[in-house]
């Protein structure tokens, strides 16, 4: 089954009793047993069931299931949110004295949440690139896992997922990938080595713009240690494949009550059946947007991994097949000039957003990292000067016309 297909069929069959073909949204809180004994053995895995819909629920299950097929996963976990399914997904792996490993240039609201783990004991080694001995430096006794972004946002590099797979696999720690800014249309970590794939479905897998959620995917086949991970050593032996899934639900996912809603898994359900189709479109329209901004007079620098100026061009060739995203980044010479030029857009959104079937533009340094320190912003790539840009769908001769109009001086 080729993607497209798999999108609309994958794990996705009509309801028996009515038809219907999408799964109806549940919106219920509990789920009513026959007996006791029924909800006793729901509640002890001696059954499969519904319990209560921060535990799991039937729309939010059928989600699970479309996406872990997707990216090639034993199974998967829905969270209320990108960033609480990072976290969620990297504390499932962390206990106080342990490290983290990361690449820099990652979104700052990951960049921020990982520093913010050293409050709770838990130490975030950034790197300033994604290359192998970059982030090998930073790895010590006490690393539990390595994580980067697919392609940074809104640094814009790319990792080497194979390389650094074996990198980390040399260490006896899990990859743990991003996907947010590829989707597994464009690529999927997990069949290169990665250990752990995370999405915000916010972005590319919803396309609308109408819900907020976060997925972690599991392998299912990183071989926990005793000495590293001694707990989901000891899970291994009763839930062989799905240890770090297992540890999840009833740990952190359980507990800590960041599941996705019924109606957002609905909503992500739906946009994500036009994925393949709109990253299309999206990847096709952001490469000839970047060739434009890059010969025009009133831009000072453009940074797309599709164009040949990028350090990363070769790598996103080969392992993105031949696509690059839909996000780019460029610079106008001031904060002044990039204000100008996003007030001056008609067709693309001013706002906090990427992903979005719409083109969306955003001042990144008064904005999401405006609380960071100048030496931080450098660190992520982020300059006064910077506009980011989440290409849509749109017809590209409009695209490319508006830029001009708001680049133009007068």
């Amino acid at each position: 089954m080729e993607f497209n297909t798999k999108l609309l069929h994958g794990n996705n069959q009509p309801d028996k009793a009515t038809g219907a073909t999408m799964t109806p949204i549940y919106q219920s809180t509990a789920f009513s047993h026959k007996s006791a004994e029924e909800l006793e053995s729901v509640f002890n895995d001696g059954a499969p069931g519904y319990l209560y819909s921060r535990i799991n629920n039937p729309t939010v299950d059928s989600f699970e299931r479309r996406v872990a097929l997707l990216e090639k996963g034993i199974g998967a976990a829905a969270c209320s949110s990108g960033m609480s399914a990072i976290a969620l997904g990297v504390l499932n792996l962390l206990k106080q004295g342990d490290e983290l490993v990361s690449s820099a240039g990652i979104f700052g609201g990951t960049y921020s949440l990982f520093k913010g783990l050293a409050d709770y004991g838990i130490t975030a080694r950034f790197s300033e690139t994604t290359e192998v001995d970059g982030l090998a430096q930073l790895i010590t006794d006490k690393t539990r896992l390595l994580f980067v972004e697919i392609i940074g946002n809104p640094k814009l590099d790319v990792p080497n997922i194979a390389a650094l797979a074996d990198l980390a696999h040399s260490h006896k720690i899990p990859l743990v990938v991003d996907n947010t800014v590829a989707s597994p249309c464009m690529f999927r970590p997990l069949e290169h080595g990665a250990d752990i794939v995370i999405h915000s479905t916010s972005k590319l897998i919803n396309g609308g713009g109408n819900s907020i959620g976060g997925i972690i995917v599991d392998k299912g086949r990183f071989p926990w240690s005793e000495e590293k991970f001694p707990e989901l050593y000891e899970l291994k032996r009763k839930y062989t494949l799905l240890a770090y899934l297992s540890k999840l639900r009833k740990g952190l996912h359980r507990d800590m009550g960041a599941c996705m809603a019924p109606f957002n898994a609905y909503l992500n359900s739906v946009g994500m059946e036009t994925l393949g189709l709109r990253v299309e479109r999206s990847c096709l329209n952001a490469l000839e947007l970047a060739k434009f901004l890059e010969q025009h007079p009133q831009v000072a620098w453009v940074n797309y991994p599709g164009l040949r100026s990028s350090p990363y061009h070769q790598l996103a060739h080969d392992q993105f097949a031949g696509c690059f995203g839909s996000l780019l980044t460029f610079g106008t010479g001031s904060k002044e000039n990039s204000f100008r030029t996003i007030n001056r857009l008609k067709y693309a959104h001013n706002l906090a957003n990427i992903g979005d079937i719409r083109t969306l533009v955003i001042h990144p340094a008064s904005t999401i990292y405006t609380t960071y320190s100048l030496e931080d912003r450098a660190v992520m790539g982020v300059t006064e000067d910077m506009i980011r840009v989440s290409v849509g769908i749109e017809d590209l001769q409009d695209l490319l016309g508006d830029f001009d109009q708001a680049l133009k001086e007068g």
